[in-house]
């Protein structure tokens, strides 16, 4: 979206006035360079889904200390709150007012019971691991959430619930084990009856006061079984709440939503003897997130949260989002920002491949999101197997790495672009890759590396479809306007392109801070489905 258009369609916007400011202090940092200290922070927010405890535990003996021992592997690394996800549709421990994930179970029935006869026959063993765990540990008076808060404040961690409020996995699937009875009984409160593009399709619309009240009474009864530090909101999960074509209305229903949780919470401070923070997960961008009915500069001047989380929604890590921005509408507030950055990592919409990050391609989002001024790092679906790293060797580094400006320098680190995946209802999609490049015209690719290397190598890689060798030399790249040379073919490691991939060497000298731009040409007509810098210490 240009400047002129993205302006325009924020003066529509009810909160139009400190977005426009904060894009003004950004572009001036844009022309200017200069940047304002940033206090002291950093960390890692890091988030256990639902079901990943229950299914990879599955057939083990789990008495209350070995479920309470999970914890453990988090203590003395950088991880400073721990974001425990309870539901989705369905909530994995004793719920009173939503269904538990067992309802209908029957633990000495076949596969093939009527909880499980909707679900493909090779994915039921798996679905029944989650089942059958959440349900013996019920049956033997364990409460794995708890435990693990107990346990996380024993070590000092900040233990937080984080709420789901909106899952629709599976909803293809109307009798999937995975939903409540509420939303197969109540076809009349999902956002569209009309079609099925997207899971999101079939979400429940907030703009019925019986969908808020529902999901309000889990909040109530999540702050009266558990003594937490934070609640989050997780609006991410699936990130579209409203009717198309509602959001706005929807904005100011979500925010009195928020407060109406916040006064909750002030209520059981005083019961609790302890501040309980309120933190929300929202779209990576200002713009998408107003678009989408999310107001989060009003809830932070308002004084309803502590916390607000940047994030793609689940297709790749998205490693150019404007945290600049964010830390300007969040600018006289004491919201802490935290980078959401998801596991798999794809340079494309269109792409076939659904690779994952490894420590190298963290580190370097990490770092960059982290110079633009995050507060924390937030790990979604980094948990410590299946759901994981492909390098998962390497999980206890990134857990004492990837939180702090300092651990992760001198490091390897490798910057991908990406793309966003979440965009509000007609929002104007920008995607970079793949890119058509017609003979002896030049594309340009900006790339987010934050600081710059004191030591170690530095290239450019691009991935490029229907070139030599020889081509890719006959041709040209730039970084920041100054000429590159080409290395020839390089062997990259997962994450890697399907395409040939071609590496450029960058004078570390030529790198700024932040931005910096890959300028390309060659003498035949090709197509570049992968850019990257990656710094070698």
């Amino acid at each position: 979206m240009n400047k002129f258009s993205r302006r325009q369609w924020l003066r529509q916007c009810s909160q139009a006035a400190p977005v426009l400011a904060a894009l003004n202090s950004v572009e001036t940092f844009a022309q200017t360079g200069k940047r304002k200290p940033l206090p002291a922070s950093g960390g890692i927010s890091l988030n256990e889904d639902n079901s990943h405890f229950f299914s990879t535990r599955a057939g083990k003996k789990l008495d209350a200390e070995t479920v309470a021992s999970w914890v453990d592997q988090y203590a003395n690394t950088q991880v400073r709150e721990l974001m425990l996800s309870p539901n989705a549709m369905r909530t994995s421990f004793a719920s009173k007012v939503w269904d538990p994930i067992w309802k209908g179970y029957d633990p000495t029935g076949a596969d093939d019971q009527p909880l499980l006869a909707s679900t493909a026959p090779a994915a039921r063993a798996g679905a029944r691991k989650w089942i059958h765990t959440a349900w013996q540990l019920h049956q033997n008076g364990i409460d794995p959430y708890q435990l693990w808060i107990t346990r996380a404040r024993k070590h000092g961690i900040s233990s937080w619930i984080s709420m789901r409020m909106n899952d629709v996995h599976d909803v293809d699937d109307e009798r999937s084990y995975m939903h409540s009875d509420f939303w197969r009984q109540n076809p009349q409160f999902r956002r569209i009856d009309y079609r099925l593009d997207r899971s999101a399709d079939r979400a429940f619309d907030y703009g019925h006061k019986e969908v808020r009240d529902y999901h309000f009474t889990l909040i109530r009864e999540l702050v009266e079984r558990y003594d937490f530090d934070g609640l989050e909101l997780d609006w991410m999960r699936f990130g579209f709440h409203f009717k198309p074509g509602h959001e706005r209305q929807g904005a100011e229903l979500m925010t009195e939503f928020t407060a109406e949780v916040r006064r909750l919470l002030n209520s059981w401070e005083r019961r609790r003897g302890h501040k309980i923070r309120l933190g929300a997960r929202v779209p990576s961008r200002p713009q998408t997130a107003l678009g989408l009915g999310y107001d989060p500069a009003i809830w932070a001047r308002r004084g309803l949260i502590d916390m607000l989380v940047v994030t793609p929604f689940w297709a790749s890590i998205e490693t150019d989002m404007p945290i600049e921005l964010w830390r300007e509408l969040l600018r006289g507030t004491s919201v802490t920002l935290a980078a959401g950055l998801e596991v798999l990592i794809r340079s494309h919409p269109d792409s076939k491949q659904f690779q994952k990050n490894t420590l190298e391609t963290v580190r370097g989002a990490a770092a960059s999101l982290l110079d633009r001024g995050a507060d924390r790092i937030y790990l979604f679906n980094y948990m410590d197997s299946q759901t994981a790293m492909d390098d998962l060797e390497n999980y206890p580094k990134l857990l004492r790495e990837v939180g702090q400006a300092e651990t992760l320098a001198g490091k390897s680190r490798r910057h991908v672009m990406t793309f966003a995946d979440t965009w509000a209802p007609g929002e104007p999609q920008a995607v970079t890759l793949p890119r058509r490049c017609a003979a002896e015209k030049w594309q340009a690719f900006r790339l987010a590396t934050g600081p710059v290397p004191i030591s170690g190598t530095v290239s450019a890689l691009l991935g490029i479809e229907g070139l030599t060798e020889a081509d890719v030399k006959a041709g040209e790249v730039r970084i920041n306007g100054e000429i590159c040379q080409s290395a020839g073919r390089a062997e990259l490691k997962a994450p890697k392109p399907e395409a040939p991939v071609f590496r450029f060497a960058i004078p570390r000298t030529l790198l700024n801070r932040g931005y910096n731009l890959i300028e390309f040409t060659a003498k035949r007509d090709c197509q570049i489905v992968w850019a990257e810098i990656a710094i070698e210490s």
